[in-house]
C-alpha cells in the first residue's frame, strides 16, 4: 500500500483471508456457535464502529477522551517521553492524538487488523505529527507480532484503549496481557482502558443504541462473510441481540435467527432454527480489584488507575514486572 507520506512506513502482516474463511467454518461448525469479534473490523466495520462511539448512549469513548483530557500530563510523565509507544488496535484518532500531543513519542506504532482502517487513520496521524515516524502494522495483536526494525532499539511503552481487553474470556485476556508484557520487556509500562461495572440500564443502553447503529455494526459480519468468502446468506433473516448476563459480568452480542435460514459456503450448509444464534462479541465490565487482579496474574505491577467521578470508566497504568 502507498502511504505518500515520508514519516508514515506501512507494514503489511495481516492474516489471508483464508483464516477468516477457517474461522468462520468452525466457528459456525460448533455449538454454540460462535465467532471473533476481532472479525468486525472490515472496512465497513470500522466506520460503522467509529459512528457508535460517538453515540450518546455510548458512554466509553467519551469518558475515555475525558480522562485523557483531564491527567494528560501525568500519564505522560508516567508512560515516559521519547520512546516508542505502540497502540494496541487503532482506535478513536482524538484518544491517540491527546496522548501523543502529552506524550511527543520518538515513534508511534499502531498495530489493527483492519488493513484500510489502519492506513487511513495512520495516513491522518501522520499528517497532523510531521515530525513522528509513524509504523502502522497490519497484524492480528492477539498473536506475536514483531516490532519493525527501524524502532525496535526504542524504549517501549503500549496504550491499549477503548476496555477491548473486555471481549477477552478471563484467561484469554491473561494469556494476551502477558504476550504483550513479553513484547514490551521488563519495566515497561501500558496505560489500558476498563470499563467498569454499573447498571444495567445503563449498559444495555449502550450495546442497543435507538439509532441501530450497533445492531448494523453486528450483521455487518454476515455482509462481509457474503462479501469477501463468496457465502450464501439471508441476512434479513437475522436480528442483533445485545443483553447483561449479571452471573458473568459481561454484555454478550448475538445474531439470532428470525425464521428457518441456513449460511452456505464452501459447499456446507449451517442451518438455523428461529431463535438459533452466532455469539459475536462478549464484553467484561471489571471493578478496579478484579481488573488488578487478572493483570497482576499476567505478570503486571499495576502502580496507577484514573477514573471519572461516576465511576463509569478506568484507565490504569501497568508496569511489567520481573521474570517469573
Amino acid at each position: 500500500m502507498s502511504t505518500a507520506l515520508p514519516n508514515l512506513h506501512f507494514h503489511d502482516l495481516g492474516p489471508p483471508v483464508e483464516d477468516f474463511r477457517a474461522a468462520v467454518i468452525e466457528g459456525l461448525a460448533v455449538k454454540p456457535r460462535r465467532l471473533s469479534p476481532k472479525f468486525f473490523y472490515d472496512a465497513n466495520g470500522s466506520a460503522l464502529f467509529d459512528q457508535i462511539t460517538a453515540l450518546p448512549e455510548y458512554y466509553p469513548t467519551r469518558t475515555e477522551i475525558a480522562l485523557l483530557r483531564g491527567h494528560g500530563r501525568a500519564i505522560a510523565d508516567w508512560l515516559g517521553h521519547d520512546g516508542l509507544l505502540i497502540e494496541l488496535g487503532s482506535g478513536s484518532e482524538t484518544k491517540i492524538g491527546v496522548l501523543l500531543d502529552a506524550l511527543q513519542p520518538s515513534a508511534y506504532m499502531p498495530v489493527d487488523i483492519s488493513g484500510h482502517h489502519l492506513l487511513e487513520s495512520s495516513r491522518r496521524i501522520a499528517a497532523r505529527h510531521p515530525g513522528l515516524a509513524v509504523h502502522a502494522v497490519c497484524a492480528d495483536y492477539t498473536r506475536h507480532f514483531p516490532v519493525p526494525e527501524a524502532v525496535a532499539k526504542l524504549g517501549r511503552a503500549a496504550f491499549y484503549p477503548g476496555s477491548s481487553i473486555g471481549n477477552f474470556e478471563p484467561d484469554a485476556a491473561r494469556t494476551l496481557l502477558g504476550r504483550v508484557a513479553a513484547i514490551l520487556g521488563p519495566g515497561a509500562r501500558m496505560l489500558i482502558g476498563v470499563d467498569l461495572q454499573k447498571d444495567v440500564v445503563r449498559l444495555a443502553a449502550a450495546y442497543n443504541d435507538v439509532q441501530g447503529i450497533t445492531a448494523r455494526f453486528n450483521l455487518n459480519l454476515l455482509h462481509r462473510i457474503r462479501r469477501e468468502l463468496g457465502a450464501e446468506v439471508e441476512i434479513d433473516a437475522f436480528r442483533h441481540h445485545a443483553a447483561y448476563d449479571p452471573a458473568l459480568g459481561r454484555i454478550e452480542m448475538h445474531l439470532i435467527a428470525t425464521r428457518p435460514t441456513r449460511i452456505r459456503l464452501d459447499g456446507l450448509d449451517f442451518r438455523f432454527e428461529p431463535g438459533d444464534g452466532i455469539h459475536t462479541e462478549n464484553s467484561y465490565k471489571y471493578s478496579v480489584a478484579d481488573f488488578q487482579a487478572l493483570a497482576s496474574d499476567a505478570g503486571w505491577d499495576c502502580t496507577h488507575v484514573w477514573q471519572d467521578d461516576e465511576a463509569l470508566f478506568s484507565l490504569h497504568g501497568l508496569t511489567v514486572g520481573p521474570a517469573r
